[in-house]
This record gives structure tokens, C-alpha cells and sequence, in this order.
């Protein structure tokens, strides 16, 4: 028997185009051209000039050969370049890298030769690191500078500033860009730290940039009155997709070169900012910042913040200042937030370390998650909602990566079962909240950052009198985690202090990466051999701040 519901009703234009955020730039354009769209400085730019720079840009970047599947990165901190980049390169079907500007020349080399990067925007306060990572890389790029008024200043390492090549190269009624051919088509590329010291390529699709952005929109109670200050590196998981969800609802987006409390507390009272994110010591840089930067607002500021989860005393000073907490959860491969922390009624009852208690689990899925589950990583079996038995965080759903670029057998792990496991342990409460106990790979969140033991691991065997060596997080009230070494010293290596490692450490890998604290002596081991990181961690949590 034939099914009548697919007899004679196909797909066509007018009943299914690809989802792509794109269009929530044209929505805006069209509907509010004359809004303020973007803040920096004193500029202002309205939604009808957000949208005519992006397509100077999408044409400039055709015109230098940039075309489908072509990568451009960007290397700069929350500007309206990096903002722009987030239409126009996927107006021609090419690929945005934005790149983490706290990497160090040869994770940045690594990443434009993976990548097979094309074009590279950057903001000259970057340009002695990327200049030495250029050194590294085996094909030839296009180097376009961003040269701030606002920034540091640095040297030009291409022929031509970003606004030279809109004034000079741009269209700005350029007509000829398209949606993509397919909502799965490549948008984004970002790179995680991994359990190796290379960091590997997460590969986002239009789809899930434009679901995770309507999620984002809905969790955080989005709209055309919001504000958006960029606290949130916009190089992080596209700024969790607000770089979209802003344009979405015709907010307002604000510039902020640097996360500085003297900067934010104005900037929160003068433009009207109602919305914010970023990373738990965010929150304590506000709270402890001296009482002369700070300024009264008469506006609540929803506040999204993720990582670790921050202290009780953080949420009520910030509470106090007229700052709403809610605590997300999710990782690259996820776009960013997968799930949250979703508040209930009866919460308003409840005291406030019972209510930091509530709010620092990692929650529920988001709307636009199809599904999450706290299970057996080889069975899949659930396990018991006790809030005891712990399990493997796993999600499958629209916001959940393509895989891992050039790298099947990551994919394929990451893949196993039809979920995607996040590599992070857990326990489901009575109530279905998820709260996450540790992370299986140890990778350690700090200043959220992630940043993979093992890499510090490799450069600290490199040092000549290290003869064993094993990093965990240890806890850090400012920072949520920070990297500890435990170290061995080979026989008669003489005095080795805790500095000297430190100096190693700061002169082979990125500074953000560097252990914040050293240990020595022998390391804990199973009786195959295996050192004991368990017994680490317990060691590392018992110190003393």
C-alpha cells in the first residue's frame, strides 16, 4: 500500500531551502536596517551596515580566488572583523576558522597547515606569534591585517588592511553569494585540545550553527531589546553560537577587545547590556575588582557561564551586583551550550547555598538536543537516576559536530554507538539533572580553556632532569582549575627547583597552558605500572591555596 502523505508531495524551493544562519543577517537587514547592530568604541554600525560589510568582505574574499570548502582563519580578540567573518566567508561556501590568539606559534602553524588555510585575517596586536607560526606553515596564504584604532598596534604582515580591502575590493550590493547547496555543508572549523598534544579540527555545519543559535536564543531569553556585551571570546565554539543568536533576534552586539572590569562595569551601565557569557573567572574578575571601577546599572544582566562551576559566593556577589547566574554546559563538538542548568520554582524557596548547590549541576538537555543519557560507555546502558552511580555524559542530536577533519578514527570513537560521547563522568539525580564528577580524558578546564595534561605531559619529559611526570587539575577559586605537575627526577640530576620547571614549561608551550603548581617525588603506580592520576587529583585538591 502506498503512503499517501509522500504521493505527489516532494521537496521543492518553496518548501525547504537549507538552515543556515546567514539568513538571520538578511532578517535583520531588513527588518531593522536602521537599529544599532554593533558597538566598538565610539563606531556604530547600523544592521543595513553590518549586513552591506559583510558582503564587501564575501566579495572581496571571491575576488582572491575563495570559493566552496576553502578555509579562512582569523586570528583576533572580539572585533567587528571577527564578527563580519561569521557571514561573509560562509557566503561563499568557504569555511571560518577562528583561531584561539592564546596559542602559541607552532599549535598556530599546525592549525593553518591542517586546515589548508587560504586566507588569514589578523589583528596586528598578534602579529610577532603569527608571524613565527607563518614560518611554519608549507603553502602559501593570504595575509589580510586588522589594523584596530582601538588596539595595541604591530606590524603589518600583508599588503593590505581589512578596512583597505572593503573601502578598495568590496561590493557593497554584492549579489553574487548563495545559501549553501546543503545544510550539512561545512561552516565552521574549530580545534579542541585533545588527549595529544596536536589539537584536532571540529568541523560545525550550517544546521547545527542554526539550531544551536535558536537553542541559545530560547535558554537565555533572547530578543530585539537584548544587548550583547562580548566578554566570550568569539574564537570559542563561535562564541557558543551568539554570534548568530544575537543577529537572530536583531540584538545589539558590543565589541570588547579585552575582558577588563574597568572596562565592563561602564560599558554594562552606558549601553544598557543585558546579556553576557563567559567562563567562571570572568565572574571573579567582576567580583573582585576594586570598588573604584565599579558602577551601578539599573538593569538585571543575564549572565551565562560555563566550566567549572562557580562557588556559592561568586553567585550571590554577583547576584548583588545585579548579575543573573546560569550555568551551561557543553564542549566544542557541541557548538558550545548543550545543556543547562533550567531553573524550577520551587528553587526560589530555597537558601542560597542551596540554590548554588541546584545551580552548579550541568542540568538538561537543551530544546534543541534531541536526547542526552548518563550511561555505560561499552554497554550503553543507562544508568540508575540516583545521583550515586556515575556514568559517561553522552548527546546525540542537529548540534552535535560533522567529526573530526582528516581524522576518522577520532570520529569514529567519538561516534561509537550512535552517540557522542563527551569523554566526561557523571550521575543523573532523581530529578533527570546531570552533574558532572570528572573528566575521564583529563583534560583540564581552566579560565575556560581547555587544556590537555598530556601535552604538558610530553614537553615535560623533554626537560633533562625529569624522568617521570603526571599532570591534573588542581582547583583554583580565581581560575576553576589550574594545571598541576607531579615530577620524578632522574638520579643525580642536582637541584631542580619548582621554577626551574615552570621556565621550561613557559619557554616550550603556551603561557595560559603552563602548570601553576610543581611536586616532587615518586608517583603513585598501579601494579601494571600505571600512574595512579586518581590518587593525584586527591593530592592536588588537599593543597593549600
Amino acid at each position: 500500500m502506498s503512503n499517501i502523505y509522500t504521493r505527489d508531495l516532494e521537496r521543492n524551493p518553496a518548501n525547504h531551502t537549507p538552515q543556515t544562519p546567514i539568513t538571520f543577517l538578511t532578517r535583520s537587514a531588513g527588518v531593522y536596517p536602521d537599529k544599532v547592530a554593533v558597538i566598538h568604541g565610539d563606531t556604530r554600525y547600523s544592521y543595513r551596515e553590518f549586513y552591506q560589510r559583510c558582503l564587501r568582505l564575501a566579495s572581496a574574499l571571491k575576488a582572491r580566488g575563495v570559493g566552496k570548502g576553502d578555509t579562512v582563519s582569523v586570528m583576533a580578540p572580539n572585533v567587528p572583523a571577527l564578527l563580519e567573518a561569521h557571514y561573509a566567508v560562509p557566503m561563499l561556501g568557504a569555511v571560518l576558522n577562528a583561531l584561539n590568539f592564546r596559542l602559541d606559534a607552532p599549535t598556530i602553524g599546525f592549525i593553518l597547515n591542517h586546515a589548508e588555510t587560504k586566507v588569514l585575517i589578523t589583528d596586528t596586536e598578534f602579529s610577532p606569534v603569527v608571524e613565527a607560526a607563518l614560518a611554519l606553515v608549507d603553502h602559501p596564504i593570504q595575509i589580510i591585517d586588522i589594523d584596530d584604532p582601538l588596539g595595541a598596534g604591530g606590524a603589518l604582515l600583508g599588503e593590505k588592511t581589512y578596512e583597505m580591502l572593503l573601502a578598495q575590493e568590496g561590493d557593497p550590493i554584492f549579489a553574487d553569494w548563495q545559501l549553501p547547496d546543503d545544510e550539512w555543508d561545512a561552516l565552521a572549523l574549530n580545534y579542541t585540545s585533545g588527549t595529544t598534544g596536536d589539537p584536532k579540527g571540529v568541523v560545525y555545519h550550517h544546521r547545527g550553527a542554526f539550531v544551536n543559535a535558536m537553542g541559545n536564543a530560547l535558554v537565555f531569553g533572547l530578543s530585539e531589546r537584548c544587548v550583547y556585551l562580548w566578554t566570550l571570546p568569539m574564537f570559542h565554539c563561535n562564541g557558543w553560537t551568539y554570534t548568530w543568536a544575537v543577529t537572530a533576534v536583531s540584538g545589539t552586539h558590543v565589541c570588547l577587545r579585552q575582558v577588563d572590569p574597568a572596562l565592563i562595569f561602564p560599558m554594562v551601565r552606558d549601553h544598557g547590556v543585558t546579556h553576557m557569557c563567559g567562563a567562571p573567572i570572568v565572574l571573579n574578575m567582576l567580583v573582585h575588582a576594586p570598588d573604584e571601577v565599579k558602577v551601578a546599572f539599573p538593569q538585571t544582566v543575564e549572565t551565562a557561564t560555563g566550566g567549572a562551576a562557580p562557588p556559592s559566593a561568586v553567585i550571590a556577589a554577583m547576584e548583588r551586583m545585579g548579575f543573573k547566574v546560569t550555568h551551561l554546559y557543553g564542549l566544542t563538538e557541541t557548538y558550545g551550550p548543550a545543556t543547562y542548568c533550567a531553573w524550577q520554582s520551587d528553587w526560589d524557596a530555597l537558601d542560597l547555598d542551596q540554590r548554588a548547590s541546584k545551580m552548579a549541576r550541568q542540568g538538561v538537555h537543551y530544546v534543541t538536543m534531541t536526547d542526552s543519557v548518563i550511561a555505560d560507555p561499552e554497554t550503553l546502558e543507562p544508568v540508575p537516576a540516583d545521583g550515586q552511580t556515575i556514568g559517561e555524559l553522552m548527546v546525540r542530536g542537529n548540534t552535535v559536530m560533522k567529526g573530526y577533519l582528516k581524522n576518522p578514527s577520532a570520529t569514529a570513537a567519538a561516534f561509537a554507538g550512535g552517540w557522542f560521547h563527551t569523554g566526561d563522568l557523571g550521575v543523573r539525580h532523581a530529578d533527570g539533572y546531570v552533574e558532572i564528577k570528572d573528566r575521564s580524558k583529563d583534560i583540564i578546564i581552566s579560565g575556560g580553556e581547555n587544556i590537555s595534561s598530556l601535552e604538558i605531559e610530553e614537553v615535560l619529559y623533554k626537560h633533562p632532569a625529569v624522568m617521570e611526570a603526571a599532570v591534573v587539575a588542581r582547583p583554583d577559586q580565581k581560575w576553576g582549575e589550574t594545571p598541576c605537575a607531579f615530577v620524578t627526577l632522574k638520579p643525580n640530576a642536582g637541584t631542580v627547583k619548582a621554577d626551574d620547571i615552570v621556565a621550561f614549561c613557559r619557554a616550550n608551550m603556551a603561557h595560559f597552558k603552563v602548570p601553576k603548581t610543581v611536586i616532587f617525588g615518586d608517583l603513585p603506580k598501579t601494579q601494571t605500572g600505571k600512574i595512579q592520576k586518581f590518587s593525584l587529583r586527591d593530592t592536588a585538591a588537599a593543597l593549600k591555596s
